[in-house]
């Protein structure tokens, strides 16, 4: 029988407030996101890539690169609201949630390279969308992230605190929402978390993970 890419985060044994602290970020992203801490093999990253299958399908605007929620008109990007004010009615589809991981170079984090492609008048920015924009509505996941620089760092919890990332570069710009479910993982074994890091994540919830113990064992 082929195993499954992901387990299924039904199939974590044991490490339950790392699944708790998981499950009430995903029913209520305000908490601020969770932190894991724990060693190698402890499954951290597998129950950060599991919770996305526990979440249900959200609708997004047809199109539309950031995900944008249809009908909220103050969280819309510049190219959705762009289209709605050409008179163009949204369409909505909807789609599986996701989980996006977050890259060490800030460009990416925040946008990337302008496109070189044609794109229609609408999409006037042409820059491609970078983890904060595939991120939005979805799960953001920051692996080692106490050896992540300071300055992405910055950007993240930046985006984080206002629901929102501006990216300005070369000439060009565009707005977009970036509301999503913050999960940092790290290995204390590899170092502590930066004095950046160690501020957000006061407001955030912290889970300690631990090797679980062999099948049979007291």
């Amino acid at each position: 029988m082929a195993i499954p890419e992901v387990l299924p985060f039904t199939a974590l044994v044991g490490q339950e407030p790392m699944k708790t602290a998981l499950v009430l970020n995903a029913v209520n992203p305000a908490i601020g996101g969770v932190l894991i801490r724990g060693e190698r093999g402890t499954a951290k990253s597998t129950a950060v890539r599991a919770l996305a299958g526990l979440l249900p399908e959200i609708e997004v605007v047809e199109g539309c690169r950031f995900s944008c929620s249809p009908g909220s008109g103050d969280l819309l990007c510049d190219e959705c609201r762009a289209r709605q004010l050409a008179g163009e009615h949204l369409l909505r589809v909807s789609r599986p949630c996701e989980w996006s991981s977050c890259p060490s170079t800030r460009p990416r984090t925040a946008s990337s390279a302008p496109s070189t492609s044609s794109a229609p008048s609408r999409r006037g920015a042409q820059l491609r969308a970078g983890v904060l924009g595939d991120a939005n509505r979805n799960i953001l996941y920051v692996d080692e992230v106490n050896l992540l620089d300071d300055h992405l760092v910055d950007v993240l919890l930046d985006a984080a605190a206002m629901g929102v990332n501006i990216v300005e570069r070369e000439g060009m710009s565009v707005v977009h929402p970036s509301r999503f479910i913050l999960v940092g993982t790290m290995n204390p074994e590899e170092g502590e978390l930066r004095p950046s890091s160690s501020t957000a994540s006061d407001s955030a919830s912290t889970s300690s993970g631990s090797a679980p113990s062999p099948i049979g064992s007291p």
